[in-house]
């Protein structure tokens, strides 16, 4: 048994990271809008920013609890979460309060870029002056998406 654990951790080392093409396979149908290649290294980077200075709500209890309180930011949902009822009520609370969101291909890379080893399906990005050019780069992108009917 103790031999299985280094073999899988080489097997899971030597496996490349899907590329951006390879990740959109794996969608859900609601994954709208999604954001572009650039826009999503955008965001990662924005996120891994914002994970500095602790300025990031992850979780969709979390993430949820603080859309109902009002709280501002840039959303940003993982477009690979089944089942998609865990967090298929985010976009609508979203578009109720006027926050802007954008889905991403993985939660597995949004969950590295809060710099946890665990996969996370949304991520709140609140603004803060460190990284306010990048931020307020990304929320011009992400508001000029088109929002699905």
């Amino acid at each position: 048994m103790a031999r299985e654990k280094p073999e899988a951790a080489a097997e899971a080392e030597a496996t490349p990271e899907l590329s951006y093409r390879e990740q959109l396979e794996f969608l859900n149908p609601i994954a709208q809008p999604l954001a572009s290649r650039k826009l999503t290294r955008k965001l990662l980077k924005c996120i891994r920013k914002a994970t500095k200075q602790k300025q990031i709500r992850r979780g969709v209890k979390e993430v949820q609890k603080f859309i109902n309180k009002g709280e501002k930011g840039i959303t940003v949902l993982a477009g690979d979460t089944l089942p998609i009822d865990v967090y298929c009520h985010i976009p609508v609370m979203c578009e109720d309060r006027s926050l802007p969101y954008a889905y991403v291909p993985s939660k597995t890379d949004l969950g590295v870029a809060a710099g946890s080893k665990r996969p996370t399906c949304v991520i709140m990005i609140k603004p803060h002056e460190e990284y306010q050019e990048a931020y307020d780069e990304c929320l011009e992108e992400v508001s000029a998406l088109p929002l699905p009917l």
